[in-house]
């Protein structure tokens, strides 16, 4: 293990004493943002060889500094280099081993770029590449829930507003409606993508350098799309770490909503799937039980990614420009958040595809068993030239007076709906059966079995 405690501290001859041993505690970062380190290399060996593209540096002294660089990564994944809190942060423990690897050169690498646009700038690829998995991973999420809709596009589910049943649905247009959310979140990071993949380097501390440096020569080694216009808000702006956890936040709400349903579902009350024992746990105490434990989880999860948009927000409501050391709070918040998004999908992801099934015999019983068919009658009316107002006060009597019965639409004689309006015909047992129920609804972006089949076409088209 490479470690050395005894460098003298990274700041200048302006300080007398040493820091505080529970200060330096307080104030390293080394603990969480050796994260970083990959990106930190990457962005330096860019910087380093700038400084060589512009003769700011020599050209041996460029390939040096990368070199030296490549050999701290090749120590840090062998699990040879794990600086401790002395180095306070990554930043310094990458300088002070650059340097004990190349000598005085590696002094050389800091010329014309600050801490500040340093992590700014490894922040971002970091940022960049996290984008991109979770991208990957609703893509999956997606295709999942697609493979299970081609599954079940007949297969009937009652549908529910007010947690009330409402109308039949099929179980394919439940699933897809998931796969919309998740396509506007894959849309979402997209968009962000383009705004993380900035580059601030070379913005300096806060003014820029007076070094002829290549702002954009460097952007285009670690291909960024780029670079920050304006020194100062390149050192400082974290907008784009907050649209990140907005469209995180947006991702566990969507994955919460699923989680929800899937822990009714799995209830005794609603019954509508069972958990296979690879996805869910027991109790302690009553060996009848089987848990919903990663819904659960997921669903409590949601709140930790929210807290750390709102920890984000209100760190950056009050800072004046340009660098304040609180900003080195975003980066725990940031890291837990990309950690936590890609968990919960992947756990959704493996829970759809293999912790549960949909017991579609109790589906079809679900929805042979209320009123959801209600709606229906009075279209059936309205079809036949009655004002849908009257159609829909007749109705709300018959299910009134059923109710009382204890009898269901279905079970009603024809000389009982034709006590009700003349126009009730034969047909009308046919118009409230389910299946009928739900395939009636053709029009564009809704439950019917021809427009649910197009829509799976269309999911499948635009993820291909």
């Amino acid at each position: 293990m490479i470690q050395d405690s005894s460098q003298p501290s990274t700041w200048s001859q302006r300080f007398e004493s040493a820091l505080h041993p529970a200060i330096a505690r307080f104030n390293a970062s080394i603990h969480f943002d050796i994260r970083l380190i990959e990106y930190d290399l990457t962005g330096s060996q860019a910087h380093a060889r700038m400084l060589a593209h512009t003769g700011i540096i020599s050209p041996e002294e460029g390939e040096q500094l990368v070199n030296g660089l490549e050999q701290i990564r090749k120590e840090y994944r062998q699990g040879f280099f794990n600086p401790g809190v002395e180095a306070e942060d990554v930043h310094f423990a990458v300088e002070r081993r650059l340097t004990e690897l190349v000598g005085d050169v590696g002094k050389k690498l800091h010329t014309a770029r600050s801490r500040n646009d340093q992590v700014g700038t490894d922040t971002r690829l970091y940022l960049r590449d996290q984008i991109q998995q979770i991208r990957t991973q609703l893509r999956e999420f997606q295709s999942v829930l697609l493979n299970l809709a081609d599954q079940h596009v007949e297969t009937l589910i009652p549908g529910y507003t007010h947690l009330q049943r409402a109308q039949p649905l099929s179980l394919a247009h439940h699933l897809l409606a998931y796969v919309e959310m998740s396509q506007r979140d894959w849309e979402r990071l997209g968009e962000i993508y383009q705004r993380v993949n900035l580059s601030p380097l070379g913005s300096g501390a806060l003014a820029g350098t007076t070094f002829p440096i290549d702002r954009h020569y460097t952007a285009e080694l670690l291909n960024f799309g780029g670079v920050y216009a304006n020194s100062l808000d390149g050192v400082s702006d974290r907008d784009f770490a907050i649209e990140f956890l907005c469209a995180a936040s947006l991702i566990m709400v969507h994955l919460s909503r699923l989680s929800e349903e899937v822990i009714l579902w799995a209830s005794e009350e609603f019954g509508f799937v069972t958990l296979t024992d690879s996805c869910s746990t027991g109790s302690s105490i009553m060996p009848q039980k089987k848990n919903p434990d990663v819904p659960e989880l997921i669903r409590g999860k949601t709140g930790r990614v929210f807290g750390h948009l709102q920890a984000l927000l209100v760190l950056m409501k009050g800072l004046p420009l340009a660098y304040n050391k609180d900003l080195q709070e975003d980066k725990e918040a940031l890291f837990d958040a990309v950690l936590t998004v890609q968990a919960c999908l992947e756990a959704m992801t493996i829970l759809l595809r293999e912790g549960m099934t949909f017991r579609t015999t109790r589906l079809q019983e679900a929805v042979n068993e209320d009123f959801s068919n209600a709606t229906d009658v009075a279209d059936y009316l309205a079809a036949k030239g009655v004002p849908f107002r009257e159609a829909y006060n007749l109705v709300g009597k018959v299910v009134k007076t059923s109710l009382a019965q204890g009898k269901l639409l279905k079970d009603l004689k024809l000389e009982e709906w034709k006590a009700l309006h003349p126009a009730f015909e034969e047909d009308i047992y046919e118009a409230i059966a389910p299946a009928r129920v739900v395939a009636a609804r053709n029009s564009y972006g809704g439950t019917g079995f021809e427009q649910v089949r197009q829509a799976l076409q269309l999911a499948k088209a635009r993820m291909a």
